[in-house]
């Protein structure tokens, strides 16, 4: 290692352990690093700016991102939660049924694992509270189903994926599909298994013309991820103009079918997006200059090749680098594994000829399962903030749904064709 490389992770270490924002760290570091080696700055912005001048997909990121924050503004969510409250009521668990099936719907709008947690899995922590569920299984059971969001599409985290790897946006869409499916399943057989041994309750009664309304009114939001999915399937709209036909759509039936949003509504949003879309660029923009640096450095093919001298089994390699992402998930966010790690990570996985789509995804899946994990998963404080529950409580009860967000991770990893059999019978693979 040269002596700037050395300093630069001294400076992002000492940053973390004070707790200062990632982004601020990634761009301390950088720029000690480019002080330290007398790095030419005109190249390195060069480097940066021609990063996203030519990559267009990223533009969909702060597009989903107002879509995630309409919905949650309007009463999106309140008409999601009755049409499942009305399918679920049969189950055993019934709100713990509706909590998971309705975090694959709404993952169907926003792509968005916080947004899931903090618009529908407020509604849906205090009904499961009124009904005499126990705080912490409501809290956990939320977080676990909110990591749904980002793999079923659209999602944020592949959006960004597609831009580091260069892969097709609709492919690892349409790839999310089955695994985000089996975790829905898994969830609900879970909370099935759970309900019964505990005997909560089942859902109350409602009657055939209630549900028909509660369809009627759940319509024209069930249709936003339909929209999307055949606008890019069918080749209309590429993944960007779906992200801003999404916002468009969610802004217009907030407005006209639920009369949910004015412009002072509006103008709240307008001012949430713009903040979440400043923290994420800061990230992707810090991000591309450490990309830099460790090209300059020659860390992923001294990495990689270290890694080859080790195994050259594609399912070893799997395994090493779930392993680590579970690891570093339960310490960093997953927007700092994805922009710092997983790059270095992708010359060897196309090395070893792991498909790219199957990569992305088991990446995903795994970052997701870190949103979960103790002791600094985010999905814990947001659901702790938003409902009162004291976090250890959280960190009980959210163990089992790890174990099944797990196996359905073996499962996807190591047999691909769960995540590349609807790419390839789409042919877009």
């Amino acid at each position: 290692m040269s002596l700037g490389l050395v300093v630069t992770l001294v400076v992002f270490v000492l940053i973390f352990i004070l707790k200062m924002p990632i982004a601020i760290g990634m761009l301390s570091a950088s720029a000690c690093y480019l002080l330290i080696t007398g790095a030419d700055l005109s190249l390195v912005v060069n480097q940066v700016m021609n990063t996203f001048y030519t990559n267009y997909v990223i533009i969909a990121v702060p597009l989903f991102i107002f879509t995630a924050n309409v919905m949650n503004s309007g009463k999106v969510t309140e008409m999601v939660f009755k049409f499942c409250n009305g399918v679920c009521k049969n189950l055993q668990g019934a709100l713990g049924q509706v909590n998971i099936l309705g975090s694959l719907i709404f993952s169907g709008m926003t792509g968005s694992a916080i947004a899931d947690a903090a618009g529908l899995g407020k509604i849906e922590i205090q009904a499961m509270k009124d009904q005499g569920y126990d705080d912490g299984f409501s809290c956990a059971v939320t977080a676990a189903s909110a990591t749904i969001g980002p793999i079923f599409p659209p999602s944020i985290p592949l959006v960004i994926y597609a831009m580091l790897s260069s892969t097709s946006v609709g492919a690892l869409f349409m790839g999310g599909m089955i695994p985000a499916i089996l975790l829905t399943i898994a969830l609900m057989i879970y909370v099935g298994i759970v309900s019964k041994k505990r005997r909560y309750p089942k859902g109350e009664p409602i009657s055939r013309h209630d549900f028909k309304v509660f369809v009627i009114n759940a319509i024209p939001a069930l249709l936003t991820p339909v929209v999307l999915l055949v606008g890019i399937y069918t080749g209309i709209m590429t993944p960007t103009e779906a992200g801003a036909v999404a916002g468009l759509y969610a802004l217009l039936i907030s407005i006209f079918a639920y009369h949910a949003m004015g412009w002072k509504e509006l103008i709240e949003v307008i001012k949430q997006t713009i903040k979440d879309i400043g923290a994420t660029s800061i990230m992707i923009g810090a991000s591309t200059v450490i990309s830099y640096i460790v090209a300059r450095e020659g860390l992923a093919s001294s990495l990689g090749a270290w890694i080859l001298s080790i195994t050259t089994s594609k399912y070893q390699f799997l395994l090493l680098v779930n392993l680590v992402i579970l690891l570093l998930g339960m310490f960093i966010d997953t927007s700092t594994i994805q922009l710092v790690f997983v790059p270095i990570m992708i010359p060897v996985a196309r090395a070893l000829g792991i498909d790219m789509i199957h990569f992305g995804l088991v990446v995903t899946f795994n970052m997701m399962v870190g949103l979960s994990t103790p002791p600094f998963g985010m999905l814990l404080f947001i659901t702790s903030g938003i409902s009162g529950t004291p976090l250890k409580k959280i960190m009980k009860e959210i163990m089992w749904p790890i174990v099944v967000m797990l196996i359905v991770l073996v499962l996807i990893t190591y047999i691909p064709e769960i995540v590349l059999f609807l790419p390839k019978a789409a042919g877009l693979i």
